[in-house]
């Protein structure tokens, strides 16, 4: 079986080729103001790859939390592609997507005879605010939030409680430490941040592959978790917009 595997929830778009047992390609696209520019990049992986649309079996999307703009094309794409090769599309979260990726970079560490951690997975919400989920041995252990960073320890302390003794280690991993480093250095010193920053196209594929495979291709969407801009400032539609009924 051959995955395409898609995130652009950050402005570093993950994509990857991925069958069962390897990864076929990777790639890493800048998608900052050229969003157009990202089935170009895809069209070039899958060439230099001698890989076909219709040589895929599915496509797999990371549908967020993350930029509201990059969720919508990543989103688009993906459905074209799937609408166009007749495949199945599957979600996956792009937080459970960064979780992976950190889960496969303590592994490369070799933190043998240590206790699973307990692996935070927080990207930039920008609005002073981050998107995070708590995550261990690839299991989601509460629901997905938005919150100002200096929150994010509060939120620390109450699930290693929850945990119980003894408390895990915790890891960080996401390009929220990049954004908001004063708030988050308290955490920075006192846990370790991986160096995995976006998500990647490898680990929405491998996510999909493992899930429920559901097809999302006529009614998914992104999560988004919070309202949009436009939603906050125009509750009642844009002005000179056609009204909701």
């Amino acid at each position: 079986m051959l995955i395409l595997g898609l995130d652009t929830s950050t402005s570093t778009a993950g994509i990857a080729l991925v069958a069962e047992d390897r990864v076929v390609a990777e790639a890493r696209h800048d998608t900052s103001g050229r969003g157009a520019d990202l089935l170009v990049r895809i069209d070039s992986l899958c060439r230099a790859a001698s890989v076909a649309p219709i040589d895929l079996d599915a496509i797999a999307i990371g549908v967020g939390p993350g930029s509201f703009t990059g969720l919508r094309i990543g989103m688009a794409t993906a459905k074209g592609i799937a609408f166009a090769a007749n495949r199945p599309l599957w979600a996956v979260s792009s937080l459970a997507a960064l979780a992976d990726d950190a889960g496969q970079e303590i592994g490369r560490q070799g933190t043998q005879g240590e206790t699973s951690p307990l692996l935070c997975a927080a990207l930039d919400a920008r609005r002073g605010e981050i998107f995070a989920g708590w995550f261990r041995d690839g299991v989601a252990l509460a629901p997905e939030r938005v919150l100002a960073p200096q929150e994010l320890e509060r939120w620390l302390v109450a699930m290693r409680g929850a945990l119980g003794e003894p408390a895990p280690p915790v890891r960080f991993a996401g390009d929220a430490i990049e954004a908001h480093r004063d708030a988050l250095g308290p955490l920075w010193d006192q846990h370790r941040w991986l160096p995995i920053r976006t998500p990647s196209g490898v680990a929405v594929a491998r996510l999909a592959l493992a899930g429920d495979r559901i097809d999302i291709t006529r009614g998914g969407g992104p999560v988004y978790i919070r309202a949009s801009e436009a939603e906050v400032r125009y509750p009642d539609g844009v002005p000179g917009a056609l009204r909701r009924p």
